[in-house]
């Protein structure tokens, strides 16, 4: 039987980013176990903090599963245990894996297990292609990539963009890099006509003003100063009655973003809304007369899926993996043009059958998503290394 023993490290109590991931794959591998023959295990290391108060226990969202593993030591020090693989201690400590045929390491690194078969994943390389957009601690990521790339049998990918990445910049052969697309955590029918009136009434937001979308991490990567461009053009010279909301925690470097809202003539109506449960969010996707986002670069651009599975027409960049995941179901813009991505809005917001008709794609594209086919298509990229 095979034997697989993912990272789930990045899985925090309301996990997102890689963390969202890990526990959505790891929850529907679990569902497949009953139809094929594998057996999954999970490791989890305790971050500093908890390690040091002796702490060393699972988030509450991973303790439904059985065969977890603890990994007793914190990220920070196996980290300078992966950079000497033939350290006696990384011996010592593979131990914690349970020897199984695969070791999956879900966070641009896997850890150098002697007597398994390595997978890692990595998502996107915005930190080689633009350290203009990362923070100093993914500014570390390359040297401790192509460390892992040495012992590592197979990559995991989100995207042909991304893979294709990973092989022009890593020189990772083609057939060491398979592509695993991520999935949405809704699905069309997530809010009922009732429950989207009972969250209404929840939300401090008066929904009966019309207003464009931007969720996610607010960060310059996202390019948000030329959503705010876009929008103050739109309300000095289309008068659009519009609010423009954004949704996300504050990433690195955000102090711009928000003193160009400050700069903005039309700022009451510009609303930052900090972390909201999914239904929340759920709810702002489906009451937005359009999604934005214009993003530089992206792995995968999950919130643009997301915006389709539920009903909102979108508007993204034409780069990276944004026209993989969108298809011919969005409006694709230059993310470096403003005036493209206002005159994409006014077209949406402006007619009503236009946005309809994207609406309906965006729907019809969500459907090939889901993390089902991920963690099948994992299964099958594990089995082909055996």
């Amino acid at each position: 039987m095979l034997q697989v023993v993912i990272d789930a490290t990045p899985v925090a109590p309301k996990p997102s980013g890689v963390g969202f991931y890990v526990a959505n794959l790891i929850s529907a591998l679990q569902r497949l176990q009953a139809q094929d023959d594998f057996q999954l295990g999970i490791a989890f290391q305790p971050g500093l903090k908890k390690w040091l108060r002796g702490d060393w226990s699972f988030p509450d969202c991973l303790q439904k599963h059985p065969n977890l593993r603890l990994f007793p030591m914190p990220v920070r020090f196996s980290n300078l245990l992966i950079s000497n693989n033939i350290n006696p201690l990384t011996l010592y400590f593979e131990k914690f894996f349970g020897y199984p045929n695969i070791v999956h390491g879900t966070n641009y690194s896997v850890y150098p297990c002697h007597k398994s078969r390595k997978v890692m994943n990595l998502y996107d390389l915005t930190f080689i292609k633009y350290p203009q957009f990362t923070n100093s601690v993914v500014e570390t990521y390359t040297e401790k990539v192509k460390q892992c790339l040495q012992w590592t049998d197979l990559v995991l990918t989100i995207s042909e963009s991304s893979k294709q990445d990973i092989i022009n910049y890593l020189q990772v052969d083609e057939k060491k890099v398979v592509v695993t697309p991520l999935a949405s955590r809704y699905h069309t029918d997530y809010l009922t006509d009732g429950r989207v009136e009972e969250l209404s009434k929840q939300v401090k937001y008066d929904f009966s003003v019309p207003y464009l979308l931007f969720v996610s991490t607010i960060e310059p990567r996202k390019n948000i100063r030329a959503i705010i461009s876009a929008f103050n053009y739109l309300k000095e010279k289309h008068k659009i009655p519009h609010n423009l909301v954004m949704i996300g925690r504050k990433g690195w470097h955000y102090e711009p973003i928000f003193a160009a809202i400050e700069k903005s003539p039309w700022k009451n109506n510009i609303h930052h809304l900090d972390y909201l449960s999914d239904e929340k969010v759920a709810l702002f996707y489906a009451k937005a007369d359009a999604f934005v986002y214009p993003s530089h670069y992206e792995g995968f651009g999950l919130p643009v899926l997301e915006a389709m599975t539920l009903g909102t027409p979108v508007v993204t960049s034409n780069n990276s993996s944004l026209p993989e995941v969108a298809g011919d179901a969005a409006l694709l813009i230059n993310p470096d043009e403003p005036m493209q991505l206002a005159e994409a809005i006014l077209k949406l917001v402006n007619d009503s059958q236009f946005r309809q008709e994207f609406v309906q794609k965006g729907k019809e594209r969500a459907k090939i998503f889901s993390w089902e086919r991920t963690a099948k298509e994992t299964l099958e990229a594990y089995r082909s290394i055996m």
